[in-house]
């Protein structure tokens, strides 16, 4: 699959802004890999990202998505890059620490050693959706619905052992319900099959799905955190897991992260921390992301990340032993 490339850069009559902190800057045009098609949420969030960071480093931005394996054939194409500072990798949990239990022995790289962390810069749940012109108006019915026809409900997802594949495993295993999951190579394209009604329903990352559900081509049925997501609107009345399934404590949590090559020095590190902080924090970032269902996120450093990176193993390890989820 070709990747799809998108530069981001400054006119040519603006001057060039350094880097507010001393110290490192890039030299060149810098490469930013999402291993995922276009159009997905994590897509979203670095072009959105991107375009704010060019003018802050001074320099154009690539923006290249680079599909397949879960996210693995992106991330081992930036572990493998050179250690200069100018190819980062921004991923969602499932690939940082997800798939080393998915994939097991053919898992390419180890992200914890072979990546070097430097922030999260979004986090948020998922949304079920389902093709407007189904029938289905709750998540009970729909549950109902899989029941009575095992297998014939399809839900598409942006790839094996992402979160939507994660947590439908888990919502199936939950409720005894049969849906048959459809794996794409990104959320992209799922949801154009989603609105051609070639498949019924996703379970995913909100930023992609909630210009759909605005519009009434897609019915929101449920959010994947254990409580309401009051803070996107038109979300307000969908309720969420710990009010469907009491007591099951189902609570997705999804974030996305930049980071560089594993053994890249920590200088150019912390200065690419310093410019994405500039990102997230400022207005106008936060209200590009929060309606479509996302909130900025900083870490308090590089290497606050990388803890908070090791500590994210375990409970997303229990999350692929409990859902029972396998990379095909």
């Amino acid at each position: 699959m070709h990747a799809r490339r998108t530069l981001f850069g400054l006119a040519a009559a603006l001057p060039a802004l350094p880097v507010r902190a001393a110290g490192w800057a890039p030299s060149r045009t810098v490469r930013l890999i999402v291993p995922i098609a276009a159009g997905g949420a994590l897509d979203i969030t670095a072009r959105l990202l991107a375009e704010r960071l060019a003018p802050i480093i001074g320099q154009a931005i690539v923006v290249e998505n680079r599909a397949g394996a879960g996210g693995n054939i992106g991330a081992e194409l930036v572990a493998r890059a050179d250690k200069d500072g100018h190819t980062l990798l921004i991923a969602a949990a499932n690939t940082l620490v997800a798939n080393k239990y998915l994939y097991g022995t053919r898992m390419p790289i180890n992200p914890l050693t072979d990546l070097a962390p430097i922030t999260r810069v979004a986090t948020g749940t998922i949304l079920l959706v389902v093709n407007s012109q189904r029938p289905w108006r709750s998540f009970a019915e729909l549950i109902a619905a899989a029941k009575r026809d095992p297998g014939k409900i399809t839900m598409g997802s942006s790839g094996t052992g992402t979160t939507s594949h994660l947590y439908i495993e888990l919502v199936k295993r939950l409720t005894d319900a049969d849906i048959t999951h459809v794996p794409y190579r990104g959320g992209g394209p799922a949801i154009q099959d989603l609105l051609a009604g070639n498949i019924d329903m996703m379970f995913d990352v909100m930023p992609a799905l909630m210009p759909h559900v605005r519009e009434g081509r897609f019915r929101p049925l449920a959010v994947g955190s254990a409580q309401r997501v009051d803070y996107v609107p038109g979300l307000e009345a969908v309720p969420g897991m710990a009010e469907l399934m009491p007591g099951r404590r189902v609570d997705a949590q999804v974030w996305y992260a930049v980071l560089a090559p594993g053994g890249t020095p920590p200088a150019i590190n912390e200065r690419w921390y310093a410019a994405i902080a500039e990102v997230v924090h400022s207005r106008e970032f936060s209200d590009k992301l929060v309606p479509l269902g996302f909130k900025p996120l900083l870490d308090a450093s590089p290497f606050a990340f990388g803890n908070f990176m090791r500590e994210e193993e375990h409970s997303w390890q229990r999350l692929v032993e409990i859902s029972g989820a396998t990379a095909e």
